[in-house]
């Protein structure tokens, strides 16, 4: 049965394709055992935290819409390939927090192996036929539920649901194979960047667990003004994400300060009209501790300026 304290917001990507067609016609890591109950695992040195943009709908695996340019989503789909040798080594599982997914407290899907959901309308047929056949983790999953009540911070597990496009489509650049666990975990319904944040300080140790822990989103989401020609448009794009680039780069309590405030930069509410796309951050930020930021990816985009973070 759907438990229906959560539900996806995938209005986006629908909209996105109809409008486009109306306007514009890695070293190895040494391996250390961890023994947890009967369970012996194995895992890396401490992985870093991500932030990635997930593009709009199955992006990368259609042709753009007419009008668009070619080979518009190449250079986010080289970013999302070369995350594996970026962070230098093999992740035992990850564990991704996406825009598409919230509930109304932090909720981790339970499952040995993962269907999709196809959360995306009005593409073409075939993109609705994309398979993607990962693995969860169990082990990972109850362990993510764990920290998260020691820390005093209760979580439910959903056992049905399927991978949304948030995860499914960039990871199928990242880990093609799907060879990888993956577990997902869900945003609150509030969208509060400080209680996001405090999710993410719960979940470092599984850093040193082998636990990939990524933030799947996009740090300018505004359709309305997606693909405007205003000058205010590009201006505001401009000016959110240079506050976001210096928030990043910051110290850890500075940084957290910044992002808990994030409304009050220059050009946020007008790049987030809801904040969704950009709480997946606030996870990540979290489960950086006390490591530097930095921004791995940066393309402009009609205008608008996209990022991507890595933390460690």
């Amino acid at each position: 049965m759907e438990d229906r304290r959560c539900g996806e917001y995938a209005g986006y990507e629908y909209v996105l394709y109809a409008r486009s067609q109306r306007i514009y016609g890695l070293p190895d890591a040494g391996l250390i055992g961890v023994k947890r109950g009967n369970d012996t695992e194995m895992t890396t040195q401490r992985l870093p935290t991500l932030f990635i943009p997930h593009g709009g709908g199955p992006c990368f695996f259609m042709e753009p819409p007419p009008g668009f340019p070619a080979g518009l989503w190449d250079n986010l789909a080289a970013y999302l390939r070369g995350i594996p040798a970026a962070i230098g080594q093999r992740p035992r599982a990850v564990l991704v927090i996406s825009g598409h997914w919230e509930c109304a407290a932090p909720t981790v899907l339970m499952a040995e192996q993962h269907t999709l959901l196809f959360d995306y309308y009005g593409f073409p047929d075939h993109t609705y036929r994309l398979t993607y056949p990962a693995h969860g983790s169990i082990s990972v999953a109850a362990r993510v539920r764990e920290l998260l009540g020691q820390a005093g911070i209760s979580a439910d597990a959903e056992h049905q649901r399927g991978l949304d496009h948030g995860v499914f489509v960039p990871f199928k650049l990242i880990y093609p194979d799907a060879d990888v666990p993956i577990v997902q975990l869900s945003l609150k319904h509030n969208l509060d960047a400080a209680e996001h944040l405090a999710i993410g300080h719960a979940l470092r140790p599984l850093r040193d667990e082998g636990v990939l822990v990524v933030g799947s989103g996009n740090s300018y989401h505004n359709l309305r003004e997606f693909f405007s020609t205003k000058a205010t448009a590009s201006e505001a794009s401009e000016q959110f994400d240079a506050w976001l680039g210096a928030a990043i780069r910051s110290s850890s309590a500075e940084r957290e300060r910044l992002l808990s405030g994030w409304t009050e930069a220059p050009g946020a509410l007008d790049c987030h009209p809801r904040s969704e796309h950009l709480i997946p951050l606030m996870v990540a930020a979290g489960a950086a501790g006390e490591d530097a930021g930095k921004i791995t990816y940066h393309e402009q985009m009609f205008g608008k300026t996209f990022s991507g973070v890595q933390f460690g």
